[in-house]
């Protein structure tokens, strides 16, 4: 028997008396139910596209497969992998079939699922720099590391006095740099000044921006979610950005803070950094930028134009669990003044005193975000940066880009449809067009007095009838979003397990379905 086994062992008498009622790290079962593990999950990968994407359990439907209590004895690793199996997938929305086309996809990678298990085995909690050096210094290797392949400007990296740290998603990076904005204006004005700080975003701005500003305590009259429009591609328009500070600071309010957007959640529409960074600065405002979706994109050089004005920015981030190959939790955030989040979100405990801290040559990341404890994140990223190379990484984003482009064109080729928002990245935003149900209404709506607010309406039923159709076929998963009052159907490419012919069968569903609905023409009376 191993030496070191026999330690372990000896260990565990010494706590429970001379037998041994449990071992829970037994290194050959270890090994044993490892093993099984992974070859269930290969087996899971294998077989993905046999199951339906979106799952089609009703509510509470795991209470009565599963007991109401936990077992009082063990039971064997093979037996809980049955019940998962027979019990848990059906359960599942698989994210990671490449048959899923809705909202933004969270994908994975073999370096990175292997880099999530050193994680777990290690189980470091990283909080300051003594209580494991190399989860402080492997992040901000891999921060400056990323954020070169992004090209972020020098003062962003540690290299430049900037920094970077893997936040667990885009609201806790927004808390936390909302957090530090804050806090600087009410150490100059104090803190009662807190009822007139002012939020800026836009309508387009996602809602984690909006929980993060409650979270801060910025007052809900105070949130601007500022209205955009086609004629600026729903992007936010700086001459709005200038009006609404203006009458807020008219009105005895205080402009704080500025989320602009690359890659909203409805179009991935990219608000214009470099305008928006100028009004704000006249103001003395914080601008955040949330790249959450598209920023994986910028490592590409020709995408990394829909960054450009970043350098006046005062954070920057992105999730790479949405698009660089990591899976959650992986949101990845740049600040220009790292002292600014410190002097926010730190404490000092007696407990947590040590000589490398009081050195000030040492990151503690507790600082820096909001918990004291945090995993060890930067394994998987380090594993997925080394593993694929930055060219590979490239290739996977051009990839899901070149086969949103042929869907693009397979919508366009039809013309009972349309594309209502031109592609940036990954997305295609597309809708049955409405001139489909002006064709078929047969005057109804003239005669009845509705006209074009009959016909949206009609538009936007037959459209939601054609997603919901198309969902519960089980073939493939997508959702919509509704903008200008218009229901609009998204397909966003971005499984890593995603091919060209799976994008062509979607197209062939989306087809099949429109055909079978009552009012549509067929496709031939509508060709290109």
């Amino acid at each position: 028997m191993d030496s070191r086994q026999c330690d372990c062992e000896h260990l565990l008498e010494n706590v429970v008396g001379n037998e041994i009622a449990m071992n829970p790290l037994d290194l050959g079962e270890f090994r044993r139910q490892g093993h099984m593990v992974v070859d269930f999950l290969a087996k899971y990968y294998e077989n993905i596209e046999k199951n339906p994407v979106l799952s089609r359990v009703e509510p509470g439907y795991l209470s009565e497969r599963l007991p109401s209590s936990a077992p009082q004895d063990e039971e064997p690793m093979e037996a809980i992998l049955d019940d998962v199996h027979r019990h848990i997938v059906p359960g599942l929305t698989h994210w990671q079939s490449p048959n899923f086309f809705a909202y933004f996809q969270t994908n994975t990678s073999t370096a990175a699922i292997l880099g999530e298990m050193l994680c777990a085995g290690f189980n470091v909690a990283g909080f300051n720099w003594v209580s494991s050096p190399a989860a402080t210094e492997l992040e901000s290797l891999v921060m400056d590391w990323l954020g070169k392949m992004l090209d972020l400007p020098r003062p962003f990296l540690f290299s430049g006095n900037g920094g970077g740290v893997i936040e667990g998603n885009t609201t806790e990076a927004i808390i936390c740099t909302l957090t530090a904005a804050r806090d600087r204006v009410l150490r100059r004005l104090g803190h009662d000044s807190i009822v007139k700080l002012v939020v800026y975003g836009s309508d387009q701005t996602n809602c984690s921006f909006q929980k993060a500003a409650r979270v801060a305590g910025i007052d809900p009259r105070n949130f601007r979610a500022l209205k955009t429009t086609r004629s600026t591609l729903f992007g936010l328009s700086p001459d709005s950005l200038g009006k609404a500070i203006r009458s807020d600071i008219d009105a005895g309010l205080i402009p704080l803070y500025l989320c602009a957007t690359v890659g909203t959640t409805s179009f991935a529409a990219v608000d214009p950094l470099a305008p928006l960074c100028k009004v704000a600065s006249e103001f003395g405002m914080w601008v955040h930028v949330d790249a959450a979706y598209a920023g994986a994109s910028c490592i590409c050089p020709e995408y990394r134009k829909f960054i450009n004005g970043v350098e006046f920015a005062d954070s920057f981030s992105f999730n790479a669990h949405k698009w660089l190959l990591t899976p959650l939790d992986c949101c990845c955030l740049w600040v220009k003044d790292p002292n600014a989040l410190v002097k926010s979100l730190s404490t000092d405990p007696e407990y947590l005193k040590n000589e490398a801290t009081e050195s000030k040559q040492v990151v503690d990341y507790a600082d820096w975000q909001l918990s004291l404890s945090r995993r060890f994140r930067s394994l998987k990223l380090w594993l997925v940066l080394r593993s694929y190379g930055v060219q590979n990484l490239r290739s996977h984003i051009r990839n899901h880009c070149r086969l949103a482009k042929l869907f693009e064109e397979l919508v366009e080729e039809d013309r009972r449809f349309e594309v209502v928002f031109p592609r940036n990245f990954g997305l295609v935003c597309f809708r049955i067009r409405p001139s489909v149900v002006s064709g078929t209404s047969n005057g109804h709506a003239a005669e009845n007095g509705h006209g074009e607010a009959w016909k949206l309406n009609e538009v936007n039923r037959l459209n939601a009838q054609l997603l919901h159709a198309i969902n519960a076929s089980g073939r493939v998963f997508m959702s919509h979003t509704v903008v200008g009052g218009a229901y609009v159907l998204r397909f966003a490419v971005g499984a890593t397990l995603v091919r060209e012919r799976h994008v062509i069968m979607a197209w062939k569903v989306v087809q099949e379905h429109a055909n079978s609905l009552s009012c549509m023409p067929g496709r031939e009376q509508h060709s290109a």
